[in-house]
């Protein structure tokens, strides 16, 4: 539309003369320029929250792809494993409660780009051990490089040395968005593990031809460290972009009351501009401090929101601790490598996840559904996630045959003694240790915790390829007098092992899927049910207490637990126990699924509780429309009140003070 160049032209309209007013047309063009703004504003900000998303998630993960080689790396239980990747949830216990609260009236942008920054060096100094510690050393019988010259392991010198070594109707889909991007995270984090895990620990330090063992042997430890100088620095670079993002977005033309002038209309970006200056001089962190308290009464007398965080805390211990020992769990139930195992779980389990928040987050917004109705969704999806985990329990494999510890040195099952029943009659005239862990696959199909213990007078080969030969303590099942031999390496688990493993994952999959849809949904519930001055103040509460009470003590007591199906435990080379060689199977696998699934169905209790709340109040005189046209359950008896009905994610998340719908 053209505009004359004189300020007063007319037009006739009911017989009466008009003026035609610029500045309406200005308003208009400045309202366009505003909106376009405020969407490409939102674009970088969800851009780059969500690759810190995938930063976060990307750390994270990747620690635990590489407890197992922690582990190994510096000879430690998974009890003191678990304290290590605990604490990786300690730095919020100092700074999340202020950054919540008061982020909302800060810079917040800055704020997360200075938090960026810090996880990126707390990412690195994960790494900066294996800069100040020596080489890796593992425990192998020093064969000769010579094939044609026999040493005796049986008869070997103890004192040898081992080789060195929205829009407001999105606002559901957001959420699984965001979501689902942060689940990415995790995929690159297990593939990267599963990668290092195939790179020699002291890469770049050492003479690789010198290395004896591969990465599918039971000694063998993966680059851990590499992968966190990676991490740190996606962590920096994620950080940059929050730099030069504006605290606030300025008010779109939809959220103008239908009674504001043109006029008014003209100098909207002027009055938020001169409002926010003036916001800015009026409060003070003292005056901030004060409505702490009441804030935090508020919401604890909000019965949903307390139950929900119960079910949450329980809910997340269950996950965690089981996430956090699936990798060590996969490799001593069913045999296979950290590589494969990392990968397996980053190609396959992680996506399901993904798959299964989005989900959630479509059948929110596709079907409307409410606050009663996220709350069904979330439960069932629990409900149903923890019956199939019960499945698994029968999804395992027996014992290894090990001579001394699941079996005795004749075949028959160990009922007693375990590392006492390392010695027989068959290795007594032999000088062995009872703390040596290099095993050997008999030809009997039975694993021996040594070369020496099994009794063995003779080898020929080099590393990996190593004979022994006139093992006395294998030739025992077939005949006294038979001359037996034995390979490097533990025996493979029985034949059912493979198909059993193939079961897991399938069922793992599905379970995945099937907890992970319930995310989206109580995430909703969770932003609805809480007043919209105190959404930014609730989530940092739920962060703070889910990783206090969930990320910290998880991995530790469930390596408490896996740690007393331990049956021999290695021994640090400067004295007392090391990391645990060999695990009960069957009773790892009741240990780890059993406690899984305990906390599990506690939380499911506590999802019942919110939803009972829920429906005492969604009584039809309660009953209230909230602003998208859907019925909300958590209500109030003020208008005012009924916004909080339609959960915002992109308010609580940046601007909750504008109350800006995107």
């Amino acid at each position: 539309m053209e505009i004359s160049s004189k300020e007063n032209t007319q037009y006739f309209s009911n017989n009466s003369i008009l003026p035609i007013d610029r500045s309406s047309f200005k308003s208009e063009s400045s309202a366009s320029k505003e909106k376009q703004s405020c969407c490409g504003g939102i674009k970088i900000f969800l851009g780059a929250l969500s690759f810190v998303y995938f930063a976060k998630a990307l750390s994270g993960s990747y620690l635990k792809s590489t407890i197992t080689q922690i582990e190994r790396r510096f000879d430690i239980p998974s009890s003191l494993v678990g304290v290590i990747d605990g604490s990786f949830e300690i730095g919020n216990l100092l700074t999340i409660i202020l950054v919540s609260y008061f982020g909302a009236k800060l810079h917040r942008p800055r704020i997360i780009g200075a938090g960026c920054l810090i996880m990126s060096a707390g990412t690195f100094l994960i790494a900066m051990p294996q800069f100040f510690m020596g080489r890796y050393q593992y425990e192998r019988f020093p064969s000769t490089m010579n094939s044609t010259v026999s040493t005796s392991p049986c008869l070997q010198d103890k004192s040898q040395t081992p080789l060195s070594a929205l829009e407001k109707s999105q606002a559901k889909i957001n959420a699984g968005c965001v979501q689902t991007l942060a689940i990415i995270g995790p995929i690159f984090g297990f593939l990267l593990g599963s990668l290092c895990a195939k790179l020699y620990v002291d890469i770049g330090f050492v003479d690789l031809d010198s290395v004896t063992i591969t990465h599918k042997d039971v000694q063998w430890v993966g680059a851990w460290w590499l992968g966190y100088l990676i991490a740190g620095a996606i962590s920096v670079v994620a950080g940059i972009p929050f730099w030069f993002l504006p605290k606030h977005l300025p008010k779109t033309e939809g959220r103008k009351d239908s009674s504001t002038s043109s006029e008014q209309s003209k100098f909207i970006t002027e009055d938020n501009k001169e409002q926010h200056k003036s916001y800015q001089q009026q409060v003070k962190i003292g005056e901030m401090a004060k409505d702490f308290l009441p804030s935090l009464k508020n919401l604890f007398g909000n019965p949903v929101y307390v139950l929900y965080l119960c079910a949450s805390i329980l809910h997340f211990n269950s996950l965690i601790g089981m996430v956090t020992y699936k990798p060590k769990y996969i490799e001593q139930q069913y045999g296979q490598t950290s590589s494969k195992t990392n990968f397996v779980i980053g190609l396959i389990n992680i996506p399901a996840v993904a798959f299964g928040i989005f989900s959630g987050g479509l059948i929110m917004q596709k079907f409307r559904i409410s606050v009663l109705g996220a709350a069904k969704l979330s439960l069932g999806s629990s409900f149903f996630g923890y019956l199939l985990l019960l499945s698994l329990f029968a999804m395992g494999c027996e014992n290894s045959d090990v001579a001394g510890l699941t079996v005795s040195y004749h075949g028959t099952k160990q009922t007693s003694g375990y590392e006492q029943g390392l010695f027989s009659n068959c290795n007594s005239d032999c000088m062995c240790s009872q703390n040596d862990w290099d095993p050997i696959c008999g030809e009997n199909g039975i694993t021996y915790v040594s070369a020496c213990l099994a009794g063995c007078q003779a080898s020929n080969g080099s590393g990996k390829n190593t004979v022994f030969f006139n093992c006395s303590c294998v030739g025992i099942l077939e005949s006294p007098s038979r001359s037996s031999s034995a390979v490097m390496g533990p025996c493979q688990k029985g034949n059912e092992c493979p198909k059993m493993f193939l079961y897991f994952l399938v069922t793992s999959v599905i379970t995945s899927y099937t907890l992970s849809v319930g995310g989206t949904p109580g995430y909703i519930l969770l932003l609805r049910c809480i007043k919209p001055h105190l959404k930014s103040f609730a989530l940092g509460i739920y962060t703070l207490a889910v990783r206090v009470l969930a990320g910290i003590p998880a991995p530790v007591y469930f390596g408490v637990a896996i740690d007393t199906t331990c049956l021999k435990w290695g021994s640090k080379q400067c004295g007392g126990r090391g990391a645990c060689r060999l695990y009960h199977s069957i009773t790892l696998r009741y240990m780890y699924l059993g406690l899984t699934l305990v906390l599990g169905t506690m939380s499911v209790f506590f999802s019942i509780a919110v939803l009972w709340v829920l429906q005492k109040r969604s009584a039809p005189q309660d009953e209230t429309l909230s602003a998208n046209g859907e019925r909300g359950t958590c209500v109030t008896n003020s208008r005012k009140d009924n916004f909080f009905n339609s959960g915002h994610l992109i308010q609580t998340t940046y601007w909750p003070e504008k109350e800006t719908r995107l």
